[in-house]
């Protein structure tokens, strides 16, 4: 028996020796496969299945905010009021706040590193703007003199004569103001039209870095690529503004009677109960303002709850139209639209509250259901910005890149408004899972009206697998700017796209992506607790997944090397020789065509490559081969086309 086994064993060895010397390849199995890939075991705060553990916890931070804007001199002045609690076990001797608007002062580091005569879409090297904030105070309930604190860059450390214990809270008050920039690094901005300036504002108060379970605080300087990681809290502010302006913002707008006019409050109450887009203020009103206080200002004041961040826009050349959004219960949602008259029109912003309607009733019905108020969607000189309730978008987009902008801005609302991820760390978390949402939602709009708009995956595969691509799993900030569109929107959302409907099936995969939503809505996840729960959820060990497309930059090549037939006799079964050549490896989808007309299809599963490098696959009909085609539809991202097909020749 020994003999025996010793002969098969040197037989097998001889056949794999053989078929790997057949091919030049740079796929290694072992290292695609290898058992070893999470890294770290279950915690008292995450579970080995992906969801929150027993022992999870989360600070909080809820806020008062009064400011008041300047239309002439563009400043934002006014304080805002932190209670911060501390769910944590430990106990706290200082806190940690974002100063986000430093990034725009003289010498910030994110200036520092913008190319010198190079275009960057978060700022200029060489502008004359020099903003960011100017603190006048900072005082803690719980001490009688001004706090001790020190500002570094876009980061305050708030040092305690009495350290926050564990459940203990803290009020903590700042007076500021900032000067907002004309562009902010496309987060924030100010744009002129024909009626007005138009103030979209953002990252207009001090906020509350997280302290978590993995990093204690996340206080990494905002440099412009990477976004942003928040607490979640209850937001109570007033925005005082010229009376001359609409305010609009993504929260509950408390006192409509003191800052509206009854037309505008009457229209309102109508598009609160229609399906059909109402206007609430014409081109022709943009100079109507309640009589009574004119030449003077409005306090406008608004509220939300259970939020990470909120954000407005001030204009008094605001055209404003409505509609109600359908929502599963008796919950009343409205969306809104404010933009100068040059947006008008049907094939521009004459349509934007339809497309914000549609997108989050799809969205809402799909995966979790919409959380906010009001939907607003604001034109203005930003490309395309999100935060609860609001989002910012081209006044110059129209057709389907409005729809498209539109689309993806409020897709931001599930990732990472709902579910709240490090967007500083892990951008492909927020911007990958939308773009694949977005896919979804092209072909759902108007029954596909504009479906065709996406980009076709013979132009995206080289994109992003080129020589340049980086990694998805890198730090924003880390990454070349050209590839940030590549890395973190674009790839991530094709592997989600081929998860879905080529891995795991529509049926699995939706139910373990909303499984994925419902476990971590306003909860703080990481990509390994995502990577569990998928897996968990779906029943499917996807290792090889995520290392190939998240964690590593592997590449695809599929091949056919050889076909063959039993006993060298052509009419009988023909045996197919397919080789993986490069580091990634997917399921196999062969189509067969037979000289006498037959076809066929064969998928294999992707465990053919646990163990080799090349993989014979027997035709299940007798006859002789005219052409066999691995992927003919090009589903999955091969960067070599040119071996997938054999023809007889």
């Amino acid at each position: 028996m020994k003999k025996i086994f010793s002969i098969l064993l040197l037989a097998c060895l001889s056949f794999s020796i053989q078929a790997q010397e057949t091919i030049n390849t740079l796929y290694d199995p072992h290292t695609l496969f290898s058992p070893l890939f999470y890294p770290y075991p279950e915690t008292i705060t995450r579970a080995a299945n992906g969801s929150p553990n027993t022992g999870y916890w989360q600070n909080r931070a809820d806020y008062s905010i009064h400011v008041n804007l300047n239309d002439v001199t563009n400043e934002i002045a006014g304080d805002v009021t932190i209670t911060y609690k501390n769910n944590s076990p430990h106990t706290m001797e200082f806190l940690w706040l974002q100063l986000d608007q430093n990034l725009f002062k003289k010498g910030s580091r994110g200036q520092m590193r913008l190319p010198v005569g190079g275009s960057s879409r978060y700022g200029d090297a060489e502008s004359a703007f020099n903003g960011g904030y100017s603190i006048s105070s900072v005082k803690l309930s719980n001490e009688s003199k001004q706090a001790d604190f020190i500002i570094d860059d876009t980061r305050m450390q708030v040092r305690l004569l009495n350290p926050l214990k564990p459940g203990a809270e803290v009020k903590l008050n700042i007076v500021y103001s900032f000067v907002l920039p004309a562009y902010g690094a496309d987060r924030c901005g100010i744009m002129e039209t024909a009626d007005g300036n138009i103030f979209s504002v953002a990252q207009w108060y001090p906020r509350m870095c997280v302290f978590d379970d993995l990093q204690g605080w996340n206080s990494l300087p905002y440099l412009g690529a990477g976004e942003f990681y928040l607490e979640y809290g209850n937001f109570d502010f007033r925005i005082t503004a010229p009376a001359s302006h609409i305010v609009v913002a993504g929260a509950e707008l408390l006192n409509e009677k003191e800052v509206l006019t009854p037309i505008q409050i009457k229209r309102l109450d109508e598009a609160r109960n229609s399906d059909k887009t109402v206007m609430i203020r014409y081109e022709s009103e943009v100079n109507d303002y309640p009589v009574t206080q004119k030449g003077k200002t409005l306090t406008w004041h608004f509220k939300l709850d259970n939020a990470r961040d909120v954000s407005w826009a001030s204009s008094k050349s605001f055209v404003w139209d409505a509609a109600r959004i359908n929502l599963d219960g008796e919950k009343k949602v409205l969306a809104m639209s404010v933009y100068p008259a040059e947006s008008s029109g049907y094939s521009a912003w004459g349509r934007a509250t339809e497309y914000t309607k549609k997108s989050i009733e799809n969205y809402s019905k799909r995966w979790f259901t919409y959380p906010y108020p009001v939907a607003v969607n604001v034109a203005g000189n930003i490309g395309g910005m999100e935060y609860p309730g609001i989002v910012f978008c081209s006044a110059n987009a129209k057709d389907d890149q409005l729809f498209g902008v539109t689309d993806h801005e409020f897709g931001h609302t599930w990732f990472p408004m709902i579910v709240g991820s490090n967007e500083r760390k892990y951008g492909w978390m927020d911007e990958g899972f939308n773009t694949f949402m977005n896919s979804i939602a092209l072909k759902d709009f108007n029954n596909g009206e504009y479906k065709n708009s996406g980009i076709a995956k013979n132009v995206l595969i080289p994109y992003i697998f080129n020589a340049e691509s980086e990694k998805i799993m890198l730090a924003p900030d880390a990454m070349k700017e050209a590839n940030i569109g590549t890395s973190l929107y674009y790839k991530p959302g094709y592997a989600l796209e081929l998860l879905r409907y080529h891995i795991l099936g529509e049926d699995r995969f939706d139910y373990a992506f909303k499984t994925y939503i419902n476990r971590w809505a306003y909860k703080h996840p990481t990509p390994w607790d995502f990577f569990r729960t998928i897996e968990n959820a779906a029943g499917e060990e996807l290792s090889w997944f995520w290392r190939s497309w998240f964690i590593e930059n592997y590449m695809l090549d599929q091949a056919i090397t050889a076909v063959s037939y039993d006993n060298n006799i052509e009419g009988n079964h023909a045996n197919v020789s397919i080789a993986n050549l490069n580091q990634m490896a997917m399921p196999v989808i062969l189509k067969y065509v037979t000289a006498a007309g037959v076809k066929g299809d064969i998928k294999l599963p992707v465990e053919i490559w646990n163990n080799t490098a090349v993989f014979k696959v027997k035709i299940p009909v007798k006859g002789k081969l005219k052409s066999v085609t691995i992927d003919p539809d090009k589903l999955f991202p091969d960067i070599n086309y040119s071996n997938n097909k054999w023809s007889e020749k």
